[in-house]
């Protein structure tokens, strides 16, 4: 079977594959005076202006990028996906005025997920085509499902993302990954039986 006729899962990086918003935290707290109250990034582009500075701070930095901890659960998801036989593409956003989380998020799937991976940078994830998508963020869902009727969805949870709900998402919290194999089997048959023949 050639390479382009399997189905396409895709996969986010911040938050699915690797553990950004642990890795904020730990960030920020060192950044914390003693009189400050904890922030938890769990609520992306909601935090308070001097927060937001520091994160820009931590972000400047190639080798915070690069040596982000892995995520447990999307690995879970990566590693099932895989065993039946996805093809795997990397999916991310990226900013529009920082520009290193594009060489250091290179760095980062060469180091874990080796150099013949297939990657997409973007700005708009909604403009890509996939079987599946695996993402943490509920606006990047939302857009992608837009225009993807019979799209599914395996989102990694975290706080952020708790209180979402949609009949084409399966929240994973580690507890069910019977049901995310179960919908990855069946878009898997789906894909085949729309396969043209000629």
């Amino acid at each position: 079977m050639e390479y382009y006729e399997l189905p396409v899962a895709l996969f986010d990086l911040d938050g699915t594959l690797c553990d950004y918003d642990g890795a904020m935290a730990d960030s920020l707290e060192r950044l914390r005076s003693p009189n400050e109250p904890k922030f938890k990034p769990h609520t992306r582009d909601s935090e308070p202006s001097y927060i937001k500075e520091r994160m820009d701070l931590i972000t400047s930095s190639e080798d915070w990028w690069e040596n982000l901890p892995r995520f447990k659960l999307g690995w879970d998801v990566l590693k099932v996906a895989k065993n039946l036989g996805f093809r795997i593409v990397i999916l991310s956003q990226v900013p529009r005025k920082n520009p290193v989380p594009y060489s250091a998020k290179k760095k980062w799937i060469d180091k874990n997920m080796g150099q013949d991976t297939d990657i997409i940078l973007t700005r708009d994830k909604s403009l890509v085509y996939g079987s599946v998508l695996v993402d943490d963020f509920p606006p990047y869902i939302n857009a992608w499902l837009k225009h993807r009727p019979r799209g599914v969805v395996i989102m990694p949870a975290n706080a952020g993302n708790e209180k979402y709900v949609h009949p084409q998402v399966i929240r994973y919290d580690g507890s069910n990954l019977a049901e995310v194999k179960a919908a990855l089997k069946k878009v898997k048959i789906t894909h085949y039986s729309k396969k043209p023949s000629f």
